[in-house]
This record gives structure tokens, C-alpha cells and sequence, in this order.
């Protein structure tokens, strides 16, 4: 189940043909969420976006649900930043 499903194909479709620039490539979905291109592979590994046309060389992406899944954040926000896996960082004494 993906977390920030597309619209239904003939809604985006009926937007191409009206002239809306909706769909973009793997850098142009990087662009429109303020990612590098490797986060928005790990969003599609991990099952918070899916791309609409997935060829062989490129995939494409519905990029109002890139940007949606953008403003979304992360799923886990720990309460303090500066803790990790290993706790937080403070200095022995």
C-alpha cells in the first residue's frame, strides 16, 4: 500500500492534454520535492510514492503527489534530534 497514491490515470491524463506539466522525470520529481534524486528512489523502494509510467530506462511521477509526499515528512520525527539508534550525544566527562 503506498503511503501517497497517484490520482486516477485518466485525471492525470485529462491534465496532460490541458497543458499542466504534472508528470516529470526521476530529477524534475527530485526538483519539485527539494530531494536529491536518491531519496525519491528510496520513497518508491519503501512504498511512500509510486511512479505513474514505469519503463525500462525512466520512470515518471505525478509531481503534486511528489510534492505532497514531500510536505508529509518522515513518518518517525524522534523528540530529539540529536539522539540516534545509539541514544543521545553527550560528552563523557
Amino acid at each position: 500500500m503506498v503511503a501517497y497514491p497517484n490520482p486516477d490515470g485518466l485525471d492525470i491524463h485529462i491534465a496532460q492534454l490541458d497543458g499542466g506539466d504534472e508528470l516529470g522525470d526521476l530529477w524534475e520529481a527530485a526538483r519539485a520535492a527539494g530531494v536529491k534524486p536518491g531519496t525519491i528512489r528510496v520513497w518508491v523502494t519503501r512504498g511512500k510514492i509510486e511512479p505513474v509510467l514505469d519503463g525500462e530506462a525512466d520512470q515518471y511521477f505525478h509531481l503534486p503527489t511528489v510534492r505532497q509526499a514531500a510536505a508529509g515528512g518522515a513518518k518517525y520525527t524522534p523528540t530529539n534530534p540529536a539522539a540516534n539508534s545509539r541514544g543521545p550525544h553527550t560528552r563523557a566527562a
